[in-house]
């Protein structure tokens, strides 16, 4: 066999240990398919002192995680996380040295992934990132090897586990976001600050490498249009079952003559599309190529087996020399496209508005839709709850989405609008 390939690994949490437990559990297959053994040589974390159920004597340990890049590893796994900060730093020290970086960071990438897919380039080492996106799902690998004869036309996801575990369990429960978000944060699935998920903002960077991948576009994280779940209501989901959707945070996006369309929304998922079966923290992907037709991804999304499987089978790649451009073709071939305009796609919408049980409010809003061109499919109106407000569920014909956009924007203000109103798109 040929030398060890000698690996530095910043961040000793759930996914760092899970790297070395793999390592050390399958030495001997990891060691046949890469044609060569591969240890862990040098660590760094925040505390030193803390017991991970780990022996980690054997490795030298280096209190400042940027020196990680200068000691006589061949490749770098940063498994710090954020986008800026200690992980950019070694990202930038590691490529600059000529080691090959490993990483989990999708944050980091959506950001800096353009930066930092040009030093690798320049320096002619690897810059690979399987667990950034759907955890052990080897997504990135198939779009960028497996599928890489093919025209993608369109990339469509549930990429945060933590959102699916929430929408899937009020589903099958019929509980509020509320106290299921509560379980899912004593289960761990969830974060004590859960903003990051809720909200989008996770898998807003997961679409961004996807779409660039699939695309051959730019990274291009700021263009994706966010939102999150937490004004999803156990009605809303009661509703949508009842007409032959499930709900669930979908990352969508596509590239055309119009420019790159990338959003993160919740959305009704017909019954009989493979996103709706996806329950629990599991993770979907399902990309659409012109020759190869329908491509479904899906499997644990985190955790620590998942997602120390996809970094080491990064690492097995550069032991074997195989990897090529960071995001599927060289930095200066990815074209810089404009973010296309959302207004004049066209689509059907499911729109929830909380109103005040009074005479009139029903009109209001049907006169609000007629007057922006909003052709109505249906309205279903529940009865009043205890605070006297009544929920009103619209699912509108397919029309341009600015026309929904000037509907509700005559609504603004309205006095017979209890909150804000829920726009969910449904997925064709």
């Amino acid at each position: 066999m040929a030398d060890t390939l000698k690996v530095a690994l910043a961040g000793l949490g759930t996914v760092g240990g899970g790297v070395i437990r793999l390592l050390d559990e399958n030495r001997d297959l990891i060691a046949r398919r890469a044609g060569r053994p591969i240890e862990v040589v040098a660590v760094s974390a925040r505390d030193r002192s803390k017991d991970r159920g780990l022996d980690l004597s054997r490795f030298a340990w280096v209190d400042d995680t940027t020196q990680l890049a200068g000691t006589d590893a061949d490749v770098v796994v940063e498994l710090v996380g954020g986008a800026d900060g200690p992980a950019l730093a070694l990202a930038r020290a590691t490529l600059a040295a000529g080691k090959g970086f490993v990483t989990a960071n999708k944050a980091m990438l959506a950001h800096h992934g353009l930066e930092l897919g040009a030093a690798a380039e320049q320096a002619g080492v690897a810059l690979k990132f399987e667990a950034a996106v759907a955890g052990g799902i080897p997504v990135i690998k198939g779009l960028r090897e497996g599928a890489a004869a093919n025209a993608i036309g369109r990339v469509t996801g549930i990429l945060n586990g933590t959102c699916n575990f929430i929408l899937s369990r009020m589903e099958a429960e019929g509980r509020d976001f509320a106290d299921v978000l509560a379980e899912a944060q004593a289960l761990g699935f969830a974060e004590a600050d859960p903003s990051f998920d809720i909200d989008g903002v996770d898998a807003a960077h997961k679409l961004s490498i996807l779409a660039s991948i699939a695309f051959g576009t730019r990274p291009a994280f700021p263009a994706v249009a966010v939102s999150g779940i937490r004004h999803v209501l156990a009605a809303d989901i009661a509703e949508a079952a009842a007409l032959g959707y499930r709900v669930r945070l979908v990352g969508v996006a596509e590239a055309g003559a119009d420019g790159l369309f990338q959003r993160v929304h919740a959305h009704l998922v017909p019954a009989d599309h493979p996103l709706a079966h996806v329950t629990g923290a599991t993770n979907a992907v399902v990309a659409e190529g012109n020759y190869v037709g329908r491509l479904l991804f899906q499997g644990a999304g985190a955790g620590e087996g998942p997602t120390a499987s996809a970094v080491v089978a990064d690492l097995i790649d550069i032991a074997r020399g195989e990897f090529g451009p960071a995001f599927a073709m060289p930095v200066d071939a990815l074209a810089a496209a404009e973010a296309a305009d959302s207004g004049e796609r066209r689509g059907r919408a499911y729109l929830r508005f909380t109103v005040a049980d009074r005479v009139g409010v029903l009109a209001e809003i049907a006169a609000a839709m007629r007057d922006a061109g909003v052709s109505i499919e249906s309205l279903i109106q529940r009865g009043a709850n205890p605070g006297g407000a009544v929920l009103v569920a619209i699912v509108t014909h397919e029309g341009p989405e600015r026309c929904v956009a000037a509907a509700l924007e005559r609504l603004r203000g309205s006095q017979s609008l209890v909150g804000e109103p829920l726009w969910m798109h449904i997925l064709g």
